[in-house]
């Protein structure tokens, strides 16, 4: 047998075994299994943003249990099983990849993505929006709307274009500012927006670069407060002209560890 299949085989069948013998796996739901998937995806986006391969290898297997386990609830209920789940995946993907099994021609990965939402509009979605989670975090989310919105065509044409646009809603968030009005909340989102945008159109993820900025963030805050006690300082009673001193000792530090 096929070294894939049988490790696949031997997850469903433990899968079988936890369910009927293990106190906590039969007292789970759709909805305790919820909050605990969401928990495992964002540990996988976590190994992927530090480039730890042994921990991703972990993070996919503990995604994958999630998802058999989800398949063996709706089999219990009669609704759908395992099998159900991955033909009509293939199914998906077959239809929604002519290039490969129909004979629609395509000249890059631009047009892989126009089809794939003009044909999605074919099977029934009202909006080409239709896909797009309501429970993403918004930064993905604003990612994934300017994409989808970008496949049938609804696009800026340059970069040069979008980058206008982010100056034209920092001025209007600076004004708002000013005044102190309520609306400042709602254009700084619209400055968001638009900078998302002009990332996707340089080839920068948000999501990734803000993560990279959290991680070094955290980095330099840690090894500022070590330094910090290393002198025999408490950084609670210190200005922030003190703090900063030992902020770009760490920052140097991490830079020549780099």
């Amino acid at each position: 047998m096929d070294l894939r299949l049988q490790a696949f085989e031997r997850l469903l069948n433990i899968m079988d075994e936890l369910r009927e013998k293990c106190p906590w796996d039969k007292k789970q739901t759709f909805e305790s299994l919820r909050n605990l998937t969401i928990e495992e995806t964002y540990e996988l986006a976590d190994a992927i943003s530090e480039n730890n391969l042994e921990e991703l290898k972990g993070e996919i297997g503990d995604l994958l249990l999630h998802m058999v386990f989800y398949c063996k609830i709706a089999d219990e209920k009669q609704a759908f099983n395992i099998t159900d789940s991955l033909n009509s995946v293939c199914e998906k993907l077959i239809h929604r990849h002519p290039h490969i099994y129909g004979d629609v021609e395509v000249a890059n990965e631009e047009d892989v993505k126009r089809n794939w939402e003009k044909l999605k509009l074919k099977e029934g979605k009202t909006s080409v929006l239709s896909g797009v989670p309501k429970a993403l975090p918004a930064l993905v989310k604003a990612t994934r709307i300017q994409e989808k919105v970008k496949g049938i065509g609804f696009e800026w044409e340059t970069a040069k274009d979008v980058w206008e646009k982010v100056k034209e809603e920092l001025a209007e968030f600076e004004h708002e500012v000013a005044l102190n009005s309520a609306a400042k909340e709602e254009e700084f989102g619209d400055l968001i927006f638009s900078l998302v945008n002009y990332a996707r159109f340089i080839n920068i993820s948000p999501e990734s670069a803000l993560s990279k900025t959290n991680i070094k963030f955290i980095s330099r805050f840690q090894l500022m407060e070590k330094l910090i006690t290393k002198e025999g300082l408490k950084i609670e009673g210190m200005s922030l002209e003190e703090m900063d001193k030992f902020w770009d000792k760490a920052k140097a530090s991490l830079k020549n560890n780099s």
